[in-house]
C-alpha cells in the first residue's frame, strides 16, 4: 500500500526553500524510506567505500594560462591517469581514457586540446557527443575557462542558421554530434575546408554508446572525417572517453579504424556509495479465484519509482529518477507530482521530466532548473545518463535493469558527483531478469562491466556509408582500405544497382540528391506532434516508434499532459493531437512472420540444431487496447490500418525433433506453449550477454516453422543487417540457455509469471505458456549441445571461447525471461506503450503456429544441403 507523506512544517521548510538542506546520510536516507513500507523491499545493500585520489604535477607542456585558468576553477592538479592520458595525446598517440563516472575524463581531453589551440593560434577542435544536452554541458565547461581566441561554440540541429557560417569561420573548438557530421559538415566539407585543414584533435566523448548499428554508423562517420582530413594533409589525433567497459582499446579501434591506447586505472577521489536493490511488493489478489492466487504480480516498478522520488523531494534529497523510456519518464514525473499536491499544494512544482523529443527551450530549461536547485526530483531517460555535471544531486534511482553494467554504473554516478556520500536505488521491474538480479547481488557487483558490439563490416551499413563518402569527393582504391573488409564488394554492388559509376579514377555517385542514411536507425525521419487546435509543436518521435506511440487513438503524453491522437500522416511526418484526460492508456500490438534466407553456421547436435544466419521479418501494428489506468481492464481491442515494415537481418535459432520432444515428455498439445515460453525467457536473456538493448531484439517461436520443417525457436537482431547480437548468442549459446533453463526452473510460481515466461506485453496475449515444459524443452538442447561439444562439435556451443570476454556470463548468475523485447521500453523503440503507466508491445510477438502434423527430425531442418 501507499503511505500518505506526512504534512509537517518542517518538512515543508525544507522543500521549499530553493537551497537543498543539510544533505542527509544515504544510510540514513535509505532507512527513512524502508520504514514507509510495511514488509522490507530492500533485498540487498552494497556498499561501495570511499577512496582517495592521486594528484600528480601538472605536464610540462600545459601553458601557465591554462593552468590558472583551471584553478579558478578549483582544480589544482590533475589526476594521475588524466595526466597520464594527456601525455599520450599530446605526443599524438590516439588515446582512450575508460575510467567510472565523475573520474574526470573532460580535463584528460580539455588539457592537450586546449594548450594545443593556446600553442597554434590556428589549429582546431572537434568534439562529438552522443547527446545535444551533453554538448552543451562540455560548452558550458570550456567557455567558463575564458581562455581567448579558442572561441567554443556547439554546431547542431538547433543552432540558428544565422550562427553557422561565424562558427565555420571562426570558432575554433566545435561541440557537435555525429549526426550533425554526417548530415551537415562532411556533406558540405567544402564550406569546412578551413576548419578540417587545420584539425588537431577528435574528442569523441562517451565512445562506449556507439554499440550496436548506431556505433558501427558511427564507425564509418569516423573514417570519412579521416578521409577528409587527409585530403589537406591533416591526420587529427582522436582522443575517446568511455565508461568502463571491457577491452576499450579495441572497441576503440573498431570505432574509428586506428591503433588506440587504453589508460584505465581510475585514480580520482570517489565519494561513498549506497546501493541498494529494491523490489516492489506483491500486488493484493483482485479477487478470491483461484487464478489470483497463482498470477500475483508485483506493484509497477514506475509507480515504485514515483512514490521513492516523491519521498525523497519531500526529505529536501536532489534525486534522478532514470526510466527507460519517454512515457516512463512522463508517467514517473506525473505520479510523483500528483502524490506532492496531494501533501503539499504546489510541492509538485519541483519535480519535472526529462526526455528526447522536448523543444529546445524546454531541454535547457530543465538543465538549469536542476542545476540551481529550482528543481528538487527528475525523471528522465538515458539522455542524462553521459557525463552530464549534475553538481549537488544526493540520490539516484534506477527504474528497472538499464541494460548493461556498464550504464547501471553511469546512472548511479549521477549522485555524489562532487565527491560526496550518495545513495543509488535499483527498483526491481516484475520480470524474470530484474527478479533474479536482485535476489543474486553477484551478478551485479564485483563483475566487469561487459565490452561494446558493434560491427563496421556490416553491409546494410557498409553500403549506404560508401554511398555517402563517394557523394562527398569519388571514392579511390585507396579509400577502400580504409573502410575495411567488404568496402570492394558493397562498392561493387553500388555500381550495379546504378548507385555508382566507375570510372578510371575511382568510383563517383551519380544522383543529384545525397543518400538518405539514417545513423540510429531509428526507421525513417522524426515525426512531429501537432495541437490540431493551436498548430503548436509539442515535440517529435522516432519514425519506428511512431507506429505504436501515435496510431490514431493513442494517448501521448507531454510534460505530464496527455493528448489523443486524432490522424498520423506518415507521408507528412506529421501527428495531429487535442488535449484530453481519458481514463485509459493505449497498447498497440502487432503480428510477425520469419522466413530463413541463409545459413551461415551451424551445429548439428543429432536431434537439436543450432543455426546462425539471414532472416526476413515483417511485422505490421494491426490493433490496439485501451485500458483502465485504474485497473488494467481491457475496455477493448481497436483495429488499425498502418502499413507493414520488412527488415532484413541476422537470428539465432535453435529446432528440435518432435521424437526428442516426445521423449522428454513434452505432449504434442504443450510443444507450442513450451516454445512460446522458452522464447520469452531467452530473448529476456539475451542484453545481458550481448549488451544489447531490450528493444534491439525480438524472436518468433512456432511448433513448425515452414522452412525448418521443425519446431523452432528465432532470436533476431531488430535492426536491418544485423547488429551483432546474435552472433554473440551463437556463440555463448551453451550458457545463455543454461541460464535461460535456470531462470525458469527457479522461480517458484506454479504455472508461470510475469517473474518467470508471462510477459504483459506479448503479442498473443501470453498465451500459450507452458513453465515446466519450457524448462524440458532447454534441457533437451543443452544436453545434445554438450554432447555435440565433447565430440568435437562447434567451438561457439562447447570450449572456452565459447563464453570467453567480460560480457559472458555463464551460469545461475545470468538470468532474465520474457520481458526481453516487453515492458515499457519495448517493441520497435523504447516508448512502446502509452498513457499513464502502461506497457509496450513486444517485437516479434507472434501466435505461435500450432501444428500437430509429424515434423521432420530438427537434426536436417534449416541446414545447408550436404
Amino acid at each position: 500500500m501507499r503511505f500518505p507523506i506526512p504534512n509537517t512544517s518542517a518538512r515543508v521548510q525544507d522543500v521549499t526553500d530553493h537551497s537543498p538542506g543539510p544533505r542527509r546520510a544515504p544510510g540514513e536516507l535509505l532507512r527513512r524510506l524502508r520504514l514507509r513500507h510495511p514488509t522490507d523491499p530492500v533485498t540487498h545493500v552494497e556498499r561501495v567505500p570511499a577512496r582517495a585520489g592521486e594528484p600528480v604535477g601538472w605536464p610540462g607542456w600545459a601553458p601557465e594560462e591554462l593552468r590558472a585558468a583551471f584553478s579558478r576553477r578549483g582544480v589544482t592538479a590533475p589526476w594521475r591517469h588524466q595526466a597520464e592520458a594527456a601525455e599520450l595525446a599530446y605526443a599524438r598517440r590516439h588515446v582512450v581514457v575508460a575510467t567510472g563516472t565523475a573520474s574526470g575524463k573532460s580535463l584528460a581531453y580539455q588539457l592537450p586540446a586546449l594548450s594545443t589551440l593556446l600553442a597554434d593560434p590556428r589549429a582546431t577542435v572537434l568534439y562529438l557527443a552522443p547527446t545535444k544536452a551533453l554538448a552543451a554541458d562540455q560548452l558550458r565547461a570550456v567557455a567558463g575557462l575564458e581562455l581567448d581566441g579558442v572561441r567554443p561554440a556547439t554546431y547542431d540541429g538547433d543552432t540558428p542558421r544565422a550562427e553557422r557560417e561565424w562558427i565555420r569561420r571562426h570558432s575554433r573548438f566545435v561541440l557537435t554530434n555525429p549526426d550533425m557530421l554526417h548530415h551537415g559538415i562532411l556533406p558540405g566539407h567544402a564550406h569546412w575546408s578551413g576548419f578540417l585543414r587545420r584539425l588537431a584533435y577528435v574528442v569523441v566523448d562517451e565512445c562506449h554508446t556507439y554499440r550496436g548499428v548506431f556505433g558501427s554508423h558511427v564507425a564509418h562517420v569516423l573514417r570519412r572525417l579521416r578521409r577528409q582530413c587527409a585530403r589537406f594533409g591533416r591526420t587529427p589525433v582522436f582522443l575517446l572517453a568511455s565508461a568502463t567497459s571491457g577491452d576499450p582499446a579495441a572497441a576503440a579501434g573498431r570505432l574509428t579504424g586506428l591503433p588506440v591506447t587504453a589508460v584505465t586505472e581510475d585514480t580520482s577521489p570517489r565519494g561513498g556509495v549506497t546501493f541498494a536493490l529494491w523490489e516492489p511488493p506483491l500486488l493484493p489478489p483482485t479477487d478470491s479465484s483461484v487464478d489470483a492466487d497463482l498470477v500475483q504480480v508485483r506493484r509497477s516498478a514506475l509507480r515504485e519509482t514515483a512514490d521513492l522520488l516523491a519521498d525523497s523531494v519531500v526529505e529536501g534529497v536532489r534525486t534522478l529518477a532514470f526510466v527507460r523510456s519517454r512515457r516512463g519518464a512522463e508517467v514517473v514525473a506525473a505520479n510523483a507530482r500528483r502524490s506532492l499536491d496531494e501533501a503539499v499544494p504546489g510541492l509538485g512544482d519541483r519535480v519535472a521530466a526529462y526526455r528526447a523529443g522536448y523543444l529546445r527551450e524546454e531541454r535547457r530549461e530543465l538543465e538549469r532548473a536542476l542545476l540551481h536547485g529550482d528543481l528538487l526530483g527528475l525523471a528522465s531517460t538515458n539522455a542524462l545518463e553521459l557525463g552530464v555535471d549534475l553538481v549537488g544531486l544526493d540520490a539516484v534511482l534506477i527504474c528497472g535493469w538499464p541494460g548493461t553494467r556498464a550504464s547501471l554504473w553511469q546512472q548511479a554516478g549521477r549522485a555524489g558527483r562532487s565527491g560526496d556520500e550518495a545513495l543509488a536505488v535499483l527498483v526491481a521491474r516484475d520480470d524474470p531478469l530484474d527478479t533474479y538480479l536482485v535476489h543474486h547481488p553477484e551478478a551485479l557487483f564485483g563483475r566487469p562491466v561487459e565490452a561494446t558490439v558493434l560491427d563496421p563490416a556490416n553491409p546494410y551499413v557498409l553500403a549506404p556509408q560508401l554511398a555517402c563518402a563517394a557523394h562527398e569527393s569519388p571514392l579511390t582504391p585507396a579509400d577502400l582500405d580504409l573502410f575495411g573488409e567488404g568496402a570492394k564488394e558493397a562498392v561493387d554492388s553500388l555500381v550495379e544497382a546504378g548507385a555508382l559509376r566507375q570510372r578510371p579514377t575511382g568510383w563517383y555517385w551519380r544522383h543529384r540528391e545525397r543518400p538518405e542514411v539514417d545513423l540510429r536507425g531509428e526507421g525513417g525521419a522524426p515525426v512531429c506532434v501537432v495541437e490540431e487546435s493551436t498548430g503548436r509543436l509539442l515535440g517529435t518521435v522516432d519514425g519506428g516508434s511512431a507506429h505504436f506511440l501515435l496510431h490514431t487513438g493513442a494517448v501521448y503524453l507531454h510534460q505530464g499532459v496527455s493528448y489523443v491522437v486524432d490522424s498520423l500522416d506518415l507521408a507528412d511526418a506529421c501527428a495531429l493531437v487535442h488535449a484530453e484526460e481519458p481514463d485509459w492508456s493505449t497498447h498497440a500490438r502487432d503480428v510477425t512472420s520469419l522466413s530463413v534466407v541463409s545459413v551461415r553456421s551451424y551445429v548439428d547436435a543429432g536431434p537439436v540444431g543450432l543455426f546462425l544466419g539471414e532472416v526476413d521479418v515483417t511485422s505490421q501494428v494491426v490493433s490496439y487496447q485501451r485500458r483502465r489506468i485504474a485497473t488494467g481492464e481491457v475496455i477493448d481491442t481497436r483495429p488499425l490500418d498502418l502499413p507493414a515494415r520488412e527488415l532484413r537481418t541476422v537470428a539465432v535459432w535453435f529446432t528440435l525433433s518432435p521424437e526428442s520432444l516426445s521423449a522428454a515428455g513434452v505432449e504434442v498439445a504443450d510443444v507450442p506453449g513450451a516454445l512460446h515460453a522458452a522464447e520469452h525467457a531467452a530473448i529476456g536473456l539475451l542484453p545481458l550477454m550481448a549488451t544489447c538493448d531490450r528493444w534491439d531484439i525480438g524472436g518468433l517461436s512456432t511448433a513448425l516453422h515452414p522452412d525448418t520443417e521443425a519446431p523452432t525457436v528465432f532470436v533476431y537482431d531488430g535492426h536491418p543487417g544485423g547488429a551483432g547480437f546474435a552472433e554473440r548468442a551463437y556463440g555463448t549459446a551453451a550458457a545463455w540457455l543454461r541460464a535461460t533453463r535456470d531462470a525458469i526452473a527457479e522461480c517458484g510460481c506454479e504455472t508461470g509469471c510475469p517473474s518467470c515466461v508471462q510477459s504483459p506485453k506479448c503479442g498473443n496475449g501470453n498465451n500459450p505458456l507452458a513453465k515446466a515444459e519450457a524448462v524440458k524443452v532447454l534441457d533437451v538442447v543443452l544436453t545434445n549441445l554438450a554432447a555435440a561439444g565433447r565430440a568435437g562439435g562447434e567451438a561457439a556451443v562447447a570450449g572456452p571461447e565459447a563464453v570467453a570476454g567480460p560480457e559472458a556470463v555463464a551460469g545461475p548468475e545470468a538470468v532474465a525471461g520474457p520481458e526481453a523485447v516487453a515492458g515499457p521500453e519495448a517493441g520497435t523503440g523504447p516508448e512502446a506503450g502509452t498513457g499513464p503507466d502502461s506497457g509496450g508491445p513486444e517485437r516479434g510477438e507472434v501466435l505461435p503456429r500450432q501444428d500437430d502434423r509429424a515434423a521432420r527430425p530438427a537434426q536436417a531442418a534449416g541446414a545447408p544441403p550436404a
